[in-house]
């Protein structure tokens, strides 16, 4: 492989020290920020002392909630640990690969009445990190081919990552390029054992699957467009 991408995100483990919503411990590693962040510090050193910084990642997501691991400010800790990688690559004498932010795409406080006013504090969190990290920064959480390349416009982050289009897109970046619409993705698919069926078996472009910019359409035809994929290779 060529690097380590640290999953400090999602409602792992180390996602479960970073947020005070669940993390309740009364020793080092818990109540403050800096006590909080402390675990996920020492693992990237670790691994940094072992195969160099410019081949370890972070991956964090401090907005979502999933498994119950929630902040009660987001912002904060997101902040905070931006502030941490900053001074541990000074530390360290090199930067990290990149940092990788997770946006939600829901949350489970989207079911109550402060939702909203919440939603619109963190509205811009990924632009606050970008600003505040000195590397280079990934955003992911549901991005289509607007709000992907209106983010990196707007300097909301550097670069744009996808998933669940990928699995079911295995020629993504071309479809991108020349603006063809999408496989539908197969969710009931995403955690089986079978090796070929929602894994190896969705169709290239050529192949009939999707409509490409001078419209000429397939029976596998997606209702979801996403765009250009050029503005990502042009940042590697």
């Amino acid at each position: 492989f060529d690097g380590v991408e640290i999953h400090g995100a999602h409602g792992y483990l180390i996602d479960q020290f970073l947020k005070n919503g669940i993390n309740d411990r009364s020793d080092e590693y818990g109540g403050s920020l800096e006590n909080r962040c402390r675990f996920l510090s020492q693992i990237i050193q670790a691994i940094a002392s072992a195969i160099g910084p410019d081949q370890v990642a972070v991956r964090i997501s401090p907005s979502i909630d999933h498994l119950d691991a929630m902040d009660s400010d987001p912002i904060g800790l997101g902040q905070f640990v931006v502030t941490e990688i900053n001074r541990l690559e000074r530390v360290m004498g090199g930067r990290l690969a990149y940092l990788h932010v997770t946006q939600p795409r829901y949350t489970a406080s989207s079911k109550t009445g402060s939702a909203h006013k919440r939603e619109k504090q963190e509205e811009h969190l990924l632009g606050m990190l970008r600003e505040g990290y000195s590397g280079t920064m990934i955003s992911s959480g549901g991005f289509t081919r607007e709000n992907g390349m209106s983010a990196v416009a707007d300097g909301e982050t550097d670069l744009v990552s996808y998933g669940r289009l990928f699995i079911s897109n295995p020629d993504l970046p071309y479809r991108f390029a020349v603006n063809a619409s999408l496989n539908k993705y197969i969710r009931a698919t995403f955690y089986t054992q079978d090796p070929v069926v929602g894994y190896t078996d969705y169709p290239f472009l050529h192949q009939g699957g999707g409509q490409d910019e001078r419209g000429t359409k397939s029976d596998t035809e997606s209702e979801n467009r996403v765009g250009s994929f050029g503005w990502v290779l042009s940042k590697l």
